[in-house]
């Protein structure tokens, strides 16, 4: 499992008209803190370029993959290829900001490439792919079509799976709110 964590102090920033810089730290920590948990019994890489989420990752028993000044699409992408030369053959790659995420290890009984969008069918909150397939991320705006166009290049199956809890991602104020769906149980 592969979970790129931007700096706490930094993320979520598109919440600022609705959440103070702690609160969004604070925010950004506890929905990360629910993905790790939520890859249990997986091993779980945090891929990063900040010494507080090294520092949070090595709390959570999850190893640190350092990938300074990447962005996101390098630091998976690298990620991805450290994995592969650790002889793990698929792996899951999943947002930190996922606060409804619960066991995410079944993604991985697919064969191919397994594409969780976001709830607005734009963004791609899961991918799970085999390690040596070449797979070129590019998250963003309208990421769940190319990773779809980079699955087909490489002739990969592709599984896209609609998971209501994995959908949902926070990047503005609105997803603050809790679904009705998702009340604890």
């Amino acid at each position: 499992m592969l979970i790129p964590v931007k700096a706490f102090s930094d993320a979520k920033a598109r919440l600022s008209d609705a959440l103070d810089p702690a609160q969004r730290a604070q925010l950004a920590e506890e929905m990360a803190t629910t993905v790790v948990r939520a890859a249990k019994p997986l091993a779980v890489w945090i891929v990063c370029d900040d010494t507080a989420v090294a520092e949070w990752a090595t709390r959570l028993g999850a190893n640190v993959l350092w990938k300074p000044g990447r962005g996101l699409n390098g630091a998976v992408n690298e990620g991805v290829a450290d994995l592969a030369h650790l002889d793990i053959d698929t792996v899951i790659v999943a947002h930190a900001d996922l606060p409804h995420a619960e066991q995410l290890e079944w993604l991985a009984a697919s064969d191919g490439v397994t594409l969780v969008p976001d709830r607005h069918g734009d963004g791609t909150n899961v991918i799970v792919i085999p390690t040596e397939s070449g797979f070129v991320f590019s998250y963003g705006p309208a990421s769940f079509s190319r990773h779809q166009a980079e699955a087909t290049r490489l002739g990969l199956a592709v599984n896209v799976v609609h998971d209501e809890r994995l959908a949902w991602d926070v990047d503005r104020p609105e997803d603050l709110l809790t679904p009705a769906w998702a009340t604890p149980r």
